[in-house]
């Protein structure tokens, strides 16, 4: 189960490095796309079509930020009461609920813009929160096997 710890645990944080690179993807191609003479209104906010290929960024930066990263940061808490790692459930209640402010920040980021720095912010906090916790599972199975325990003599 350790293994399964530290695997999702890492996975937080891969997840939040392919978010960073899926949005900066999608908005430098937008960027482009704007000065190739692309404009940017409502009606392309709505629309269905695709107005340059790099939006494709957009939709994985939402759905890994709304689906799959609260998924795995929900299965890492759950796999956390069966490791036996000394603060295992401290580092993966800490992700989740760095997921939780995440997506709150990132929902509230449409209304209120200024709050996108926040959600920045926070990806940093969750990434270092998830690697953090994979550290914890790292060490914990060597530690157990290579310390030997100390012989006391009587005399």
């Amino acid at each position: 189960m350790r293994t399964v710890y530290k695997v999702l645990a890492y996975l937080v944080a891969i997840e939040v490095a392919v978010q960073a690179m899926a949005v900066v993807f999608a908005d430098a191609g937008m960027g482009k796309w704007v000065e190739q003479g692309g404009v940017l209104d409502k009606a392309v906010m709505e629309s269905d079509e695709s107005p340059f290929p790099e939006v494709i960024g957009f939709m994985i930066h939402g759905i890994n930020g709304m689906m799959v990263i609260p998924l795995i940061a929900l299965l890492l808490l759950i796999s956390s009461f069966f490791t036996k790692i000394p603060g295992a459930v401290k580092a993966a209640a800490l992700v989740v609920v760095l997921v939780a402010i995440q997506v709150s920040l990132g929902l509230a980021g449409h209304e209120i813009p200024a709050v996108g720095a926040l959600h920045g912010l926070n990806a940093l906090l969750l990434f270092s929160a998830a690697v953090y916790a994979a550290f914890r599972g790292r060490g914990a199975g060597a530690d157990a096997v290579s310390q030997p325990q100390s012989i006391r003599t009587v005399g």
